[in-house]
């Protein structure tokens, strides 16, 4: 077992998940401020409108996903994550500053990309400067910040969030309220931003730009990974990542988060109790994602997701019984929460971990990048779907077709994933693509 410094490779790995954290904050404040900025610009009455604003983000996130590993290759990963802070300061400033309905779409596309940037970055940092045996478990710290920052989202959302049957509240949250929810997430953007001065650049990185110049190539970093990535011989670890990817969001549980009202409601319960219901969601999110940290390296990557895929899809046939027999109330709750749990402890963090790990050095920023590109294909998918889908076939309906997506995703992962747990990512590219 190779020596290092304990103490500084949790500091940086600590610092590059942040991104993490400001991740999970800004994909999910936006669900307390809708209420309030709706009325706000007025537009509570046009959905063309809401949705144009619930997706501004998301169109970010695309876009800053997809540059992301070109240019992490090109300039290195130090300065992106910085890029990302940026972005993320930015955005939460001009987001609750804006009256103008356009400019405020404009500041959250601008989340948006710092989002897409932090979300390919933030774990594959990690993984390139931790040693093989504690690199799942760091890695699963840019997760567990992602679900602590949904957390703050939460709480922050009902603390500000006042009694809207008073006036004189209503007035207050839709003039003001909505903009601290968003400003709120300034202060660990700028501490973001100031922390990352403080961090190395990535061992791989610099290894790549070494070796790129000593053999006096011509091309960039990142155009041989672009002209590699599609290669035969990576045909199979490519197809892999992108299914995992798209698996992490087609599971269906983030629909929870974005639909969250939706979804409580039709368990019988009010607005007061939707709101207490989803801060519930997140404390289960932040412990099991905690578990994962333990278990992540103990029982593996792929026993995880097996876990995960073959749970959730127990689940929400479960699930999706009790909303078609028209069941309400606490058992509801239950399982919905037993759904978050089991999603905190296997696909949340194994996703990031996997992808972290399967790819070559050479083509790992661009590889990363394009499957969390396919990552938030399957996010804008599975949040624009939903509504017709809920509409079309009952909420129990939604949760069968997911349950059938883990079954499917069960028997794939079983055929094809493979355990990384243990091994350097030089010994796992060789058994996963091989040495030319």
């Amino acid at each position: 077992m190779q020596k290092y410094n304990k103490g500084f490779l949790y500091f940086i790995c600590l610092v590059s998940a942040m991104g993490g954290l400001l991740f999970g904050y800004d994909w999910v404040v936006i669900g307390g401020a809708k209420p309030f900025y709706e009325l706000f610009f007025a537009i509570d009455q046009s959905p063309v409108m809401q949705g144009v604003a619930m997706s501004a983000a998301l169109v970010g996130c695309l876009v800053g996903a997809m540059v992301a590993g070109a240019a992490a290759d090109k300039f290195g990963r130090k300065p992106l994550l910085m890029f990302s802070a940026v972005l993320f300061t930015v955005s939460a400033v001009a987001t609750g500053l804006f009256d103008d309905f356009t400019l405020f779409n404009i500041a959250r596309f601008i989340g948006g990309v710092g989002i897409g940037v932090a979300s390919a970055l933030a774990p594959m940092y990690i993984a390139e400067v931790s040693p093989p045996e504690i690199r799942g478990r760091m890695v699963s710290l840019n997760q567990m910040t992602i679900v602590l920052g949904i957390l703050a989202a939460q709480v922050v959302n009902m603390l500000l969030a006042r009694d809207t049957s008073i006036p004189a509240n209503q007035a207050w949250d839709v003039e003001w309220g909505w903009r601290w929810m968003f400003w709120a997430e300034t202060l660990p953007a700028a501490l973001f931003l100031i922390m990352c001065f403080f961090i190395p650049e990535s061992p791989v990185y610099l290894k790549l730009k070494a070796a790129s110049a000593s053999q006096d190539k011509k091309d960039n970093l990142a155009e041989a990974g672009l002209s590699e990535l599609f290669q035969h011989k990576y045909g199979k670890v490519l197809l892999l990542g992108l299914v995992i990817a798209v698996f992490q969001q087609w599971c269906g549980t983030n629909v929870i988060f974005n639909y969250a009202q939706e979804i409580f409601v039709g368990a019988g319960y009010d607005v007061d109790g939707m709101f207490i219901d989803i801060v519930i969601t997140g404390i289960a999110n932040v412990i099991f994602t905690f578990v994962a940290l333990y278990t992540i390296e103990k029982w593996g990557r792929r026993t995880l997701i097996l876990i995960g895929a073959g749970g959730l899809g127990i689940i929400y046939l479960t699930l999706g019984t009790c909303y078609f027999i028209g069941m309400k109330g606490v058992l509801m709750v239950i399982l919905v929460v037993a759904a978050i749990s089991v999603y905190a402890m296997t696909l949340g963090p194994v996703t990031w971990t996997l992808l972290a790990e399967i790819f070559p050095n050479r083509i790992r920023g661009v590889a990363m990048a394009t499957c969390t590109f396919a990552l938030w294909v399957g996010c804008c998918t599975l949040t624009f779907s939903f509504p017709p889908m809920n509409a079309a076939l009952g909420t129990y309906g939604s949760f069968w077709i997911y349950s059938a997506i883990c079954v499917c995703a069960f028997f794939f992962l079983y055929r094809n994933c493979p355990e990384t747990k243990g091994k350097s990512l030089e010994q796992l590219e060789q058994e996963l693509v091989g040495k030319d």
